[in-house]
């Protein structure tokens, strides 16, 4: 039973954004009770993030309990292990400091988890048809990424790229992840899901994606590292 979710929020120049998404992190009502934990990872960034951040947790320490500052970029993988090492919800979400994904979806991840008893639950962009457009290069890396994924861990996945992943905190922190920056995707997929007793289920979720010029950071080369990682992470 899920009683408090520690929700990561790893952030590398997201003034425009990140305050409008804890306004919406602050604003979900969670089912059954369940209380919130929010952990801001600040990657070292370059615009006024940080101080933004700082504004919105000086008026809401009840809800966000930390806020690391990182001297240098470290990268969204080194920032997720920041948090999930200071996580004391019994499950942790993945929160990115756009508006891509919706923090609403966060109950249609935790209801079935409750339903189902499972232990990883992934928020798909591909099991229903979102409002607006996904860009086709973004369809086919994931088609291709997940494919993969599916074949290296005997599980259908037609997400691994997703940022919303809910997960037993305890499976998390067994894990140890080495991957700083977007390759933590596959490996924390590849670590868990080729456990055969894991419980693991897809829900679908709203998504918005975003523009380079609005900020998109994910390219070609992550792409690519992502395939090596999962490559590397199913034969070690």
């Amino acid at each position: 039973m899920i009683e408090k979710l520690s929700i990561i929020i790893p952030v590398f120049n997201e003034a425009q954004t990140i305050e409008q998404v804890l306004e919406k992190v602050k604003s979900v009502k969670l089912i059954h009770n369940i209380s919130k934990q929010v952990i801001i990872i600040d990657d070292h960034s370059k615009d006024n993030s940080l101080e933004v951040i700082r504004k919105v947790a000086s008026k809401n320490s009840d809800l966000i309990s930390e806020v690391i500052s990182l001297k240098e970029n470290k990268g969204k993988g080194f920032a997720v292990r920041t948090g999930i090492s200071l996580a004391t919800g019994n499950y942790i979400i993945i929160q990115d400091a756009d508006v891509e994904l919706n923090p609403e979806d966060y109950n249609v991840l935790i209801q079935a988890s409750v339903k189902t008893n499972a232990q990883v639950v992934y928020g798909s962009r591909f099991l229903k048809r979102q409002k607006f457009p996904i860009p086709i290069k973004t369809v086919i890396a994931n088609k291709i990424l997940s494919a993969v994924t599916s074949v290296l861990v005997g599980k259908k996945i037609t997400d691994m790229e997703t940022c919303y992943k809910l997960i037993d905190r305890s499976l998390l922190q067994d894990l140890q992840l080495k991957e700083n920056r977007f390759g933590f995707e596959p490996e924390i997929t590849l670590k868990l899901l080729r456990k055969r007793h894991i419980r693991y289920v897809e829900v679908p979720v709203s998504y918005k994606a975003r523009s380079k010029h609005m900020g998109k950071k994910i390219g070609l080369t992550d792409g690519l590292r992502a395939l090596y990682c999962l490559i590397r992470y199913r034969l070690s």
